[in-house]
């Protein structure tokens, strides 16, 4: 049984709204944001601000598409992964538990993106196919 050629689209789409949605809702709100990455004890929350906007946003809408997909949901899984390191880390806190398992899974859907690629449906694919005709 071979698999429908549409479902790494929707696999990504899925995935990528998460990302997409974080990053637009910081840019309606910085200072909320700004704020919360400052009670983490992160450094430099302006600057990490900025560049979780950057990465949520340019790299949800890259995965949606579907456009250098590995190298993007290799971005996004690091930057995941060290989300839930420095957001997350309360285990005591069973809300803090659960973002960061979702964090986890998250990253386990990027890391099956980079193994099998973006699919049919993607810029990656489309770019492959007009190089083989050339």
């Amino acid at each position: 049984m071979s698999t429908p050629a549409y479902l790494p689209a929707l696999g990504r789409l899925l995935i990528a709204l998460i990302f997409v949605l974080s990053g637009l809702s910081k840019i309606a709100a910085p200072a909320n944001a700004i704020a919360y990455i400052q009670s983490a004890g992160a450094p430099f929350a302006p600057a990490a601000f900025a560049v979780a906007v950057i990465v949520e946003v340019t790299g949800g809408l890259a995965l949606l598409v579907g456009f250098q997909t590995r190298l993007v949901a290799a971005a996004l899984a690091i930057f995941t992964l060290a989300a839930a390191v420095l957001f997350h880390n309360n285990m005591a806190d069973q809300n803090q538990m659960i973002h960061f398992m979702k964090n986890l899974a998250i990253t386990g859907g990027l890391l099956q993106v980079i193994a099998f690629g973006a699919g049919a449906f993607s810029l990656d694919n489309r770019r492959k196919s007009a190089s083989v005709a050339a």
